[in-house]
């Protein structure tokens, strides 16, 4: 087996490293709670043997309930988990057509991408797939030194979990929050080509973009200060930006919610005005790229393969699951079902009721407006008997782990 990577020949706009498995927009994997559907997500792939999730939990980092790893670390132990495996060959040189040469010595191809797809390769799919390829604009959040804040300023905790103190939080009084409004909806962006149309993921819309939805749509979204209580005032602050370790060391942090398309500078600007950030060291600014997916239920079949090219399969974001998680756990399926087609098994799609399955099903199902989604528990199956609301995702979860468990043990050894 053969993985063809690009970097170094060539870089993505958000890529930076040598490393396999960089991770750009955010080190968080999300909750690790079974009941929400990316913690149960990421359960079921552990128990069908993950790489990615072996190596997320061995370099995380505090991040409260949420499983958050470094990234530095994480993309280093992935490579050489593939490096010194023998059955693979990773050759670094940039695929651009479906019909490069290198691929003929192939049956199967996998394109896995991510959003991030090089243009020459994302045009040669779009001429394959006989239409035009969807795209929505998903913007970085900056990384600050830990150094540089003002310690004085800002606090130690965790939302809901009064003994964490995973998170730094930087406190706004009601009239620095609305003066910091005022900054984002005035401030300079990055301009796109005059043929782009903004299309934005509502998962991971920028902050000035959601500043602009409402006075307080920002302090009812990641500025949050629910279950936060400042030690110096004894009392819940207007509104509070977070940040989030990069590293087990808290070096770096990342702001929490903080994808932007504001210019470089005015980003240093703009975001130095948050209580405490006054004289922050930038150590990454945001940055905004477009990222490419397919109508996966119009162009694929139900093993990802693409309906026009057979032999040619995509795997992760670029089919139109939205998350570091759900893009691994596509590329897991894809993976275990084409080792059992090369030795004459069949693998069968995991049960709907499954986090896995349910989010599978979702890409097999055409629609008017498809669009990336977020694995979680609307896409599975209703519960056959009524419960109560404090216990419907537990039954969900449950449910779901008996499920996924059975269809383990049914797969060919």
């Amino acid at each position: 087996m053969t993985i063809f990577e690009m970097k170094p020949e060539k870089y993505s706009p958000a890529h930076e490293n040598n490393n396999l498995a960089e991770l750009v927009c955010s080190n968080s994997f999300r909750s690790n709670a079974l009941t929400s559907g990316v913690g149960l997500l990421k359960e079921e792939m552990r128990r069908a043997g993950s790489l990615v999730m072996d190596v997320a939990d061995k370099t995380r980092v505090p991040a409260g309930k949420a499983l958050a790893v470094d990234r530095a670390l994480f993309a280093e132990r992935v490579t050489k988990s593939l490096e010194e495996n023998r059955s693979l060959d990773i050759n670094r040189r940039e695929i651009s057509k479906l019909d490069d040469p290198a691929l003929t010595l192939y049956s199967d191809v996998v394109i896995a991408a991510g959003p991030l797809v090089s243009d020459s390769l994302a045009q040669d799919l779009q001429s394959a797939i006989g239409g035009e390829s969807l795209y929505f604009y998903d913007a970085i959040a900056p990384i600050i030194s830990s150094e540089s804040l003002d310690w004085d300023k800002v606090f130690l905790a965790s939302r809901y979990d009064p003994q964490s103190q995973d998170y730094v939080n930087c406190p706004f009084s009601e009239d620095e929050y609305h003066v910091f409004r005022r900054a984002l909806l005035e401030g300079e962006k990055v301009c796109l080509q005059s043929f782009e149309k903004i299309v934005h993921f509502e998962g991971c819309l920028p902050i000035e973009t959601l500043a602009e939805r409402g006075e307080m749509t920002l302090a009812f979204g990641p500025l949050k200060p629910v279950g936060l209580v400042d030690p110096k005032t004894g009392k819940e602050p207007f509104a509070v930006v977070q940040l989030r370790p990069e590293d087990a060391s808290f070096s770096l942090l990342n702001m929490v919610g903080f994808q932007t398309k504001l210019t470089y500078s005015e980003q240093v600007r703009i975001f130095r005005q948050i209580p405490g950030l006054e004289k922050a060291d930038f150590k990454r600014l945001g940055s905004m790229h477009r990222n490419t997916f397919v109508n996966s239920p119009s162009v694929l079949n139900s093993s990802l393969e693409l309906k026009n090219n057979p032999g040619v399969f995509l795997a992760g974001q670029i089919t139109g699951v939205e998350g570091y998680v759900e893009s691994a756990a596509c590329g897991l399926w894809l993976g275990m079902f084409l080792t059992g087609r090369q030795k004459d098994m069949s693998i069968p799609y995991p049960p709907q009721e499954t986090a896995l399955g349910s989010l599978l099903h979702f890409l097999r199902v055409p629609k008017k407006d498809f669009q990336p989604m977020n694995v979680n528990f609307g896409l599975m199956p209703p519960l056959k008997k009524r419960v109560k609301k404090s216990r419907r995702k537990e039954l969900y979860a449950q449910r779901a782990l008996d499920s996924f468990n059975y269809w383990l043990s049914t797969l060919p050894q």
